[in-house]
C-alpha cells in the first residue's frame, strides 16, 4: 500500500473529523479509509486515533505524528513542484476555496475551461463564506475579497472590486433616500451577522470611516441579504460584482455614492512556500486572463 497515501488519508481524516467525510472527499467507500488507517497504525505499531461511532480524536502519539505528516507532505509537494513547474503541465489535485456567492458566479464557471487545458488535473472547489485555514484544510489557493491583513500569506491581485450601498426603488419610495451617513441611523440596514462589529466602511474627506449600522434583519449569507434588498426590506452594502446586473436593470439603486467605499480587491492567497505548485500558478493565470477580458465586469 502507498505509504504517502496512508499519510494523506490520516491527515484528511483528522482535518475533516470523520472517516465518512474523508471518504466522500476521496470518492471511495469509508471501509477503504479505515483499512488505510489500520495499515498505518499496524506499520507504526502505535495507536494514532481513538475512533467511536460518533467522533474521532488524536492520541498523544497521533497528535505528534499529525504535525510530522503535514511537514512531510508539504515538503513532498514542494519537491514535486520544483520539477513540474518548468514543464508547463498541471497534474494531481488542486484544492480551491472561495466565498460562496463569488465562487458560484466567478470561479466555478471557469473551472471547465481550465480542465480542458490541463486534463490530468482534478479540482476540488470549496464554496463557503467561512475563513478557511489554508494549512489545516490543505487548501492550495483561496479566493478572498478584502483588504488583506495576514502578511504570512502570499497574495496575488486578480481583479478590482468596489462596494456600494443599495436598496430597491420600493424601499426608497417608502422610507426615503439617505443623503448623509447620519441618515443611516433612521434606516433598516441589512448586514452580515459576523460583520456587525465591523460595520460599513466609507471614505469621508480622504479618511476612512467605519460606521456601525443597525436593522431588524441580519444573516451570515450574502445571497440572502441580496434577496432581502430586492424584496425591499432594507439597505445593504454589497460588492459591485454581485449587484451590477440589478443596478443595470433598475431592480436596485445605489445611494450615498459621494461617500465612496474603499476598494476591496479580489485576491488569490496561498500559504508561504519555497515553490509555488505549477497547478496553482496556472490556475491563477487562468483566472487573471478571464477577469481581464474586455467587458467581463461590465
Amino acid at each position: 500500500m502507498d505509504v504517502f497515501k496512508q499519510l494523506e488519508t490520516f491527515v484528511s481524516v483528522v482535518n475533516l473529523g470523520s472517516l465518512s467525510a474523508a471518504a466522500r472527499q476521496e470518492q471511495v467507500v469509508p471501509a477503504i479509509i479505515g483499512r488505510r488507517l489500520d495499515a498505518l497504525e499496524h506499520r507504526l505499531g502505535a495507536k494514532l486515533l481513538v475512533r467511536t461511532t460518533r467522533s474521532i480524536s488524536l492520541t498523544q502519539e497521533g497528535s505528534a505524528f499529525y504535525e510530522d505528516c503535514l511537514r512531510i507532505l508539504a515538503e513532498l509537494e514542494e519537491a514535486e513542484s520544483a520539477i513540474a513547474s518548468g514543464s508547463g503541465r498541471a497534474r494531481g489535485q488542486l484544492r480551491v476555496s472561495a466565498p460562496a456567492g463569488f465562487g458560484r458566479q466567478h470561479v466555478a464557471p471557469h473551472v471547465a475551461s481550465f480542465l480542458r487545458k490541463h486534463p490530468d488535473l482534478r479540482v476540488a472547489l470549496d464554496l463557503s463564506d467561512r475563513l478557511v485555514d489554508l494549512a489545516r484544510d490543505r487548501i492550495d489557493c483561496a479566493i478572498r475579497i478584502s483588504d488583506l491583513a495576514d502578511s504570512s500569506l502570499i497574495a496575488v491581485r486578480l481583479a478590482e472590486n468596489r462596494r456600494v450601498v443599495v436598496a430597491s426603488p420600493a424601499y426608497l419610495a417608502r422610507r426615503g433616500t439617505p443623503k448623509t451617513l447620519d441618515d443611516l441611523a433612521q434606516h433598516d440596514c441589512l448586514s452580515l451577522g459576523e460583520s456587525q462589529s465591523r460595520g460599513w466602511t466609507f471614505k469621508v474627506g480622504g479618511e476612512l470611516v467605519n460606521l456601525k449600522v443597525r436593522g431588524a434583519l441580519e444573516c451570515n449569507d450574502g445571497a440572502v441579504l441580496h434577496d432581502w434588498a430586492l424584496q425591499g426590506l432594507g439597505l445593504t452594502w454589497r460588492s459591485m460584482w454581485e449587484v451590477k446586473d440589478d443596478i443595470g436593470e433598475g431592480r436596485l439603486v445605489t445611494v450615498l455614492d459621494k461617500y465612496s467605499s474603499p476598494d476591496y480587491p479580489v485576491y488569490a492567497v496561498m500559504a508561504q512556500r519555497r515553490y509555488l505548485p505549477g497547478r496553482v500558478r496556472l490556475f491563477i493565470e487562468h483566472l487573471k486572463e478571464v477577469y481581464a477580458a474586455p467587458g467581463y465586469w461590465d
